[in-house]
């Protein structure tokens, strides 16, 4: 793998190949998506491994005293043995950054998943390298909506929220934050979000601007000569309750700032590394607190914490390092009143191959920069399938129906002949006698042996597909692409090449789709996903099917006619599970039992989701038909939900069990569904159901398959 690499001899920055890690107890294997360079921190670090010996001597008296007590102890030729052997190891840059996880070492299992995305922090863990093997007290999982080069900031933004929570602001507090780089930035942005009344002072005119479009009430330079008059404007006379020193170099300015505009009795908080001769006599008239900031948090430099994985009580420790790490991602995530903007911190992206390019900027300052990302080879997983919202459509929902098989005559057409607000206009079935036949018994305007008597009549705004499986993508496709809404039995496709087909279609097309997956609209499911949606935490899930068998010649077996019972009933239930979970599915594993010379009817499916949820479908043809068909349990902070076979559901919680029935008896959703598909026909979109949705079920579908065939996990 390629790791950024420097000689704490020589001050040589190399991209060098080395082995990959591996995963241990208590440590995570994460695959770095985006590592963040801070600017300060790591020149420092860059800078003092180019010194000469005489120069780093000159840098850390502390580390010479050391060595002369080492020289005394053992002699000089062992000590210079002992510094030559210190600097020859090499030092790895970087220690903030994102990916994700592909080892769980021993201990961690259910904690951190593969597949998952996090955040990383810790020099020495979190380099800039392509994998990293990272203690779990310094991992952190990602929200979605946080782009990975958003989330490799929050290692920096944990040393800006420690620095804040060690000032102690309160609601309406004027906090001056002095250097607003990368973490001063960041500060600024954390004091608004709690209440206080950032000011931020810089050298630096670009970087005021930003401060100020990110939240400071006020922006100041020490070079106009007017900050003491500027800060008694901002704050009445008073002078700030708090100062924030963020600045870095060599200077003490910082300290004799803080005690111009500080208010009696502030409290300053030094996290940048400057000059610390600070003016006694300011400081002892004021009573100014002095405190230093330890990094990241409580936890930090503690090996029993960080290394071997200890908790702090959190009654006496709530914010740990690990906890402020978390605070920043979910401050990132979307959805709240405001967020912290990372995004618009970063000023420049390179490719980890040019890492050196990179370094060059920071170091010698080539241009203005402020967050450096590295990127690194593999992107970010495709998103979900978003679709324009289809157009109303003149003269409510005239319905064409491709496909009049048992199912379409037993359970939709007669539940559409009953529905009002739906024409039926064309019934289209290879065989004239049974198109005729259904044209006399439910009422359609027309019948023909054509699918092109529905798909090109410009009469006709929507589209039932009900045939067999082998034909619902193309039938799908080009009723989209003939601008007609489409409502498709399921499945969807018996591929990734037609799923595929059906997203180009609906991409080019101002119609929508909705899959038959009628489950998800029955009235006791609907009771099940608003008692889930009450808890906190994730979901485990339960779907068992005793399905019954069918015989082997059977037309759903055939590959390319029905593709076998899992493409075309096991799609029902990867669905429910989707919809009771309300998450992303991020991996599918399955297994089958032995067929027998038979199809692979007997098969469990275990999803993993984005929130840590699980659901398992259990399906089987192994069993008696006379016992209860499908059963489903769902087990989520503290409660336990079951439903029988869309007959009867039952909520245990708080030690209470309440039990009732489905009213008119047994319910599976079917005619809300074709309800909900109508009515968005006539009002023009969203559409029932999110399409994207209904594609992620189809995919993770055809992933039981891929994971049967494979013996492998798929991930998503």
């Amino acid at each position: 793998m390629k790791q950024v690499i420097q000689s704490a001899r020589t001050g040589k920055l190399e991209l060098k190949e080395v082995p990959e890690p591996t995963a241990r107890a208590g440590h995570v294997l994460v695959r770095t998506r985006a590592s963040l360079i801070s600017a300060g921190t790591e020149r420092l670090v860059v800078d003092f491994a180019r010194k000469s010996l005489a120069g780093k001597a000159k840098a850390r008296p502390d580390l010479v005293k050391k060595v002369l007590t080492k020289a005394r102890r053992d002699g000089a030729q062992a000590t210079w043995a002992a510094v030559m052997t210190r600097l020859d190891e090499p030092l790895p840059l970087g220690y903030s950054a994102a990916g994700e996880v592909v080892g769980v070492g021993a201990g961690l299992e259910g904690r951190f998943r593969t597949g998952q995305r996090v955040a990383v922090a810790g020099a020495g863990c979190a380099n800039h390298a392509e994998v990293n093997v990272v203690p779990a007290n310094l991992v952190a999982p990602v929200p979605d909506g946080v782009a990975d080069e958003e989330a490799c900031f929050a290692t920096l933004g944990s040393i800006a929220l420690h620095a804040v929570r060690n000032l102690e602001p309160g609601l309406g507090d004027v906090v001056a934050v002095i250097g607003v780089g990368l973490v001063g930035q960041l500060a600024v942005q954390l004091l608004a979000l709690s209440g206080a009344r950032p000011v931020a002072v810089d050298y630096d005119a670009g970087r005021l601007d930003l401060a100020r479009r990110l939240g400071a009430e006020a922006v100041l330079s020490p070079a106009d000569g007017t900050m003491a008059q500027s800060v008694a404007s901002v704050t009445g006379g008073k002078g700030c309750d708090g100062i924030l020193i963020a600045a870095a170099g060599a200077s003490s300015e910082a300290f004799h700032t803080a005690a111009a505009i500080a208010r009696d009795r502030a409290r300053v908080c030094m996290v940048g590394m400057t000059g610390t001769e600070f003016p006694y006599r300011e400081f002892m008239q004021k009573e100014l607190n002095l405190v230093v900031s330890r990094s990241y948090g409580p936890g930090r430099y503690d090996d029993d914490f960080e290394r071997r994985g200890m908790k702090y009580p959190p009654g006496f420790v709530r914010w740990t390092e690990t906890e402020n790490l978390a605070e920043c991602l979910r401050l990132m995530a979307p959805g709240g009143a405001r967020r912290l903007d990372v995004g618009a911190l970063i000023t420049q992206r390179f490719p980890i191959a040019e890492a050196e390019r990179a370094y060059t900027l920071v170091t010698e300052g080539t241009e203005p920069h402020l967050g450096v990302v590295l990127t690194y080879d593999e992107g970010p997983a495709a998103a979900k399938p978003a679709f324009a919202e289809a157009r109303p459509k003149a003269g409510g929902c005239v319905l064409g129906v491709i496909g009049a098989g048992n199912f379409a005559r037993s359970v939709l057409l007669p539940e559409l002949r009953k529905m009002g607000g739906v024409t039926l206009h064309t019934l289209a079935t290879h065989r004239g006698a049974v198109a005729a036949h259904g044209q006399e018994t439910f009422g359609f305007a027309q019948a023909a042996t054509d699918e092109a008597a529905v798909l090109e009549n410009p009469e006709i705004n929507a589209v039932l597909v009900a045939t067999r499986h082998g034909s619902h993508a193309e039938l799908t496709a080009r009723a989209l692409e003939a601008g007609k809404s489409v409502l498709v039995e399921k499945p969807l496709g018996l591929n990734r090449d037609e799923i595929n087909r059906v997203i180009e279609a609906r991409n080019g097309s101002d119609a929508f789709f909705q899959v038959g997956f009628n489950r998800r609209f029955a009235p006791l499911a609907l009771s099940v996903r608003e008692h889930l949606d009450r808890t906190t935490g994730p979901r485990f899930i339960v779907l068992r099917v005793n399905a019954g068998g069918v015989p082997a010649d059977s037309w759903l077996n055939a590959p390319d006619d029905g593709g076998g019972r899992v493409l075309g009933e096991v799609c029902h239930f990867i669905d429910l599970a989707r919809f009771f979970v309300g998450n992303d599915i991020v991996s599918v594993q399955a297994d089958a039992a032995a067929a027998g010379g038979g199809p692979c009817d007997d098969v469990t499916a275990t999803l993993r989701f984005s929130d840590g949820s699980l659901a398992t479908v259990a399906y089987t043809a192994l069993g008696d038909v006379a016992f209860s068909k499908e059963r489903f349990e769902a087990y989520a902070g503290g409660t336990v939900i079951t439903v029988d076979n869309f007959r009867a559901l039952t909520v245990v919680v708080d030690g209470k069990v309440k039990t009732r029935t489905g009213r008119g008896g047994q319910d599976k959703g079917f005619r809300t569904a074709l309800a909900a598909f109508a009515e968005a026909v006539a009002r023009g979109g969203p559409a029932p159901v999110d399409e994207g949705e209904l594609v992620a079920s189809s995919i993770a579908t055809i992933a039981v398959l891929e994971s049967l065939q494979s013996g492998q996990r798929i991930d998503l």
